[in-house]
């Protein structure tokens, strides 16, 4: 609405136009246009002190059909805003229509929203413009600790008090820490969804470390474990802006209800153990909630079973369980190292850097955003392997096949002798596996030097020694000793034989 009286009044300081229409954030058109109107209706200031607003108001728009617009049913209004997805800009378009099609002319949107404001004001409706319900769950740590006292020793532990609160019906859930971890963060959410029966669209936390690993007021980066866990439940998480606590306004007034109303009514009260803070805490939060308003009727709780409770979204089958995460590099030996533990992927994936997703009992591990691989998690001494064969290389995979059985089954084929030799081979090593590299080699001899050869060269060398090994019949192989001596060509006599010299020559007989 223009401000006839301020616009005449600072024109008569000497204040320009321009200056007008930048500190009365309007037009220089509209300032232009009420000085121009003044001056035909010689009006100047200081104006007669019997011109009410209304009067100049009225002298300045004298056309204007202030009584003729169609009136809005603003209790059908209210109720079809609380809808989800319905907004103030749809209702207003219907409203026109309806009021078009009835002949009568309707408010601007400006005015429209403005008028349904005051609506909401008389009603004294505890929601914010803009929230409706089961739309948004907004979380915080409440800042003050509660001490919890060591039977045993004495000593005094500080918990730490978690706060979620539906802003609609101001229906409030509080629990007890004992740290302000991501794993309690994450419980104590999963404990508030269960106290509330589902899940809103929207979950608003504050900028806390916990949550949020990069801080921006564009996009902020979560916590890939709270991302996963909103993911689970179907919602929404957008952490308020920095330094914006009317973003999580709701919390922000229900953790001071937390520490007024239940914190300090038993701050004389001694603990011993969380579990019975917690107890203590939810009797006073059920209390809280079930309150009679002061300025309405009902509670919170009547407001949350009544209009609100029925909008949830339901709860996942199961609930959500903590996973922690962490990248690790893929090493050579195509192993991911977890808490001492090592954890097969494919070789494919050797030297890059993948994520891994770590719960209770399951190891997953992701290479943009795709599982690649998943073991359970192992338990006990350190250097533990969890290795899945087609995650090894196909030479690899072979060679985890084999066992001693196989070995001799293969070496029989050959012959007696190359069956002999590989189990000589095999008891040779205290460890049977350590043996199964040089029962390989010499098995492959075969493929270079032919079975035959082999067969033969393993004759060779267990004519030789009691204690084989794959050394000797390679340098065998190498040296041709398994080959039968070539005979060395004769020179001959008349009479066939070699040059002897007869039995006349020793009788003594001389020719």
């Amino acid at each position: 609405m223009t401000d006839y009286r301020e616009i005449l009044r600072q024109h008569s300081l000497g204040i320009s136009q321009r200056s007008i229409a930048a500190g009365m954030r309007c037009s220089r058109n509209t300032v232009s246009s009420v000085l121009r109107k003044a001056r035909t209706m010689n009006l100047s200031w200081p104006l007669d002190a019997s011109l009410t607003n209304d009067a100049i108001e009225k002298l300045f728009r004298p056309n204007e059909e202030r009584s003729s617009k169609n009136e809005p049913d603003w209790e059908y209004i209210h109720r079809e805003y609380l809808k989800q997805h319905v907004t103030l800009k749809l209702l207003w378009m219907e409203y026109c229509d309806q009021s078009r099609s009835e002949g009568e002319s309707p408010f601007m949107y400006s005015q429209f929203c403005h008028l349904y404001r005051k609506h909401v004001e008389k009603k004294r409706a505890v929601m914010h413009i803009g929230r409706k319900p089961a739309e948004i769950i907004e979380v915080d740590w409440a800042g003050t600790t509660f001490p919890i006292i060591d039977r045993d020793t004495g000593e005094v532990h500080d918990a730490h008090i978690f706060v979620g609160i539906l802003p609609y019906s101001q229906y409030t859930f509080a629990m007890a820490t004992p740290s302000e971890t991501l794993e309690e963060w994450i419980d104590a959410h999963v404990k508030m969804y269960a106290y509330f029966g589902g899940v809103s669209r929207i979950l608003v936390p504050d900028n806390l470390k916990t949550g949020v690993q990069t801080v921006s007021d564009s996009i902020p980066t979560l916590n890939p474990t709270y991302q996963e866990l909103a993911e689970h439940y179907a919602t929404v998480i957008i952490p308020a802006r920095v330094k914006r606590p009317k973003d999580k306004a709701s919390v922000e007034h229900a953790v001071g209800h937390v520490s007024q109303a239940i914190l300090a009514a038993i701050r004389k009260q001694k603990f011993f153990t969380l579990r019975a803070l917690n107890k203590e805490i939810m009797t006073r939060i059920q209390a809280l909630n079930a309150k009679p308003f002061y300025k309405k009727e009902g509670s919170r709780r009547s407001v949350f079973l009544g209009e609100e409770k029925a909008l949830l979204t339901p709860l996942p089958s199961t609930p959500y369980e903590l996973a922690q995460w962490k990248v690790a590099t893929v090493q050579f030996n195509y192993h991911v190292q977890v808490d001492k533990m090592h954890y097969s992927v494919p070789y494919e994936y050797i030297k890059h850097k993948v994520d891994v997703r770590m719960t209770k009992n399951m190891i997953e591990i992701f290479y943009n955003q795709t599982r690649i691989a998943s073991h359970t998690r192992l338990r006990g001494r350190g250097g533990q392997y969890s290795t899945t064969d087609i995650h090894m290389p196909e030479d690899h995979q072979k060679y985890m096949t084999w066992n001693k059985a196989r070995f001799l089954d293969w070496a029989a084929k050959i012959g007696v002798n190359t069956e002999t030799v590989t189990r000589a081979i095999l008891e040779t090593f205290r460890v049977e596996q350590q043996a199964y590299r040089s029962c390989m080699g010499l098995l492959k001899l075969s493929d270079k030097y032919s079975q035959a050869r082999l067969e033969s060269a393993c004759a060779k060398v267990l004519s030789l020694t009691l204690r084989p090994s794959l050394k000797s019949v390679k340098n065998i192989l190498v040296t041709n000793q398994d080959k039968p001596a070539p005979e060395k060509p004769r020179q001959a006599n008349e009479s066939g034989h070699g040059f002897t010299r007869g039995a006349k020559y020793y009788g003594g007989e001389r020719s």
